[in-house]
């Protein structure tokens, strides 16, 4: 087996959305506007439980920006394209048979904070997300909704917050909580969330261990789970695929000519799972995958 990248979030349009809320609570305010761009190219294998393999080529791409328009509040957009193509060989539990292949995913969020008294701020974060494979209708990808936050400032610039999802994601509804952290417990040690743009999002927490010449090294943990709407003409006609699994990693990271930042990632991905649903989403077949080393690379800039 060869080494690997997890790809999207679990729920995908989580990353999308937080990535702007989260940089606006843990960065001081600015009149100017603040822009990013992440690549991360990825790959991945894995060997299916019941027999067979499948393997993942492609990249994640976020763009966005956003401005103070007076206050303390601050608005912005970000956008999101994902190439995935899938290979399967001879995966049992699908009757042999690929049950999906080249999926993409792209669409857009618009976040907005709002200063409040004390520290306090607020956040939502509506995004709309198509995810297909190739040969699905448009009409019947979208997974739609909001993330809503709250979150405080404290005066050593310490941030603790709390979310919430809730979105329409192909023929089911989800809400869920999340935590929002940024606490520096020390001259080198802090407690953060995973980088929304990076290849494992951000829906988990990572311990940092800060070094004197500007490298980073964190530990964390994030569970991820992501559905798409299938090919009409493949061999479940408008069906719904699903992957999900919880990556745990070591990140290490540094910041160059203060706007360039590269982020290292090695792990594993324990809990892996693919799904396959009708298109009314009745589930028609699952199957597990061994636990699998996790590597991956991001590069983001901002200006």
């Amino acid at each position: 087996m060869y080494p690997r990248l997890f790809r999207i979030t679990g729920v995908a349009t989580l990353a999308a959305s937080l990535a702007l809320p989260a940089a606006a609570v843990a960065q001081p305010q600015a009149s100017t506007p603040s822009s990013f761009l992440s690549v991360s190219p990825l790959f991945e294998e894995a060997d299916l439980d019941r027999g067979g393999e499948f393997d993942i080529k492609g990249v994640l791409l976020r763009a966005g920006t956003s401005r103070e328009f007076g206050a303390g509040h601050r608005g912005g957009i970000t956008l999101n394209y994902d190439y995935l193509d899938y290979s399967f060989d001879n995966p049992v539990a699908f009757g042999g048979i690929a049950p999906w292949e080249t999926v993409q995913r792209y669409g857009f969020s618009l976040p907005f904070t709002f200063a409040m008294r004390d520290g306090w701020s607020v956040g939502v974060a509506p995004s709309f997300d198509w995810f297909r494979e190739d040969g699905a209708k448009t009409g019947d990808s979208l997974v739609w909704g909001a993330t809503f936050n709250a979150v405080k400032r404290f005066a050593d610039g310490n941030v603790l917050g709390l979310g919430v999802g809730v979105f329409d994601r192909l023929e089911e509804t989800s809400a869920f909580p999340f935590p929002i952290v940024n606490w520096r417990f020390s001259r080198h040690w802090r407690l953060i969330n995973p980088i929304a743009a990076g290849p494992t999002g951000p829906a988990g927490l990572e311990l940092d261990y800060l070094f004197d010449n500007g490298w980073s090294l964190g530990v964390g943990a994030a569970y991820r789970r992501t559905r798409f709407r299938l090919d009409e003409a493949g061999p479940t006609p408008n069906g719904i695929g699903e992957i999900s699994g919880a990556p745990v990693f070591l990140r290490a990271s540094n910041t160059f000519a203060g706007t360039y930042t590269v982020n290292i990632y090695a792990g594993f991905v324990a809990g892996g799972k693919l799904k396959l649903e009708d298109s009314s989403g009745n589930e028609l077949r699952h199957e597990d995958y061994d636990l699998s080393p996790l590597v991956g690379f991001n590069v983001t800039a901002r200006f």
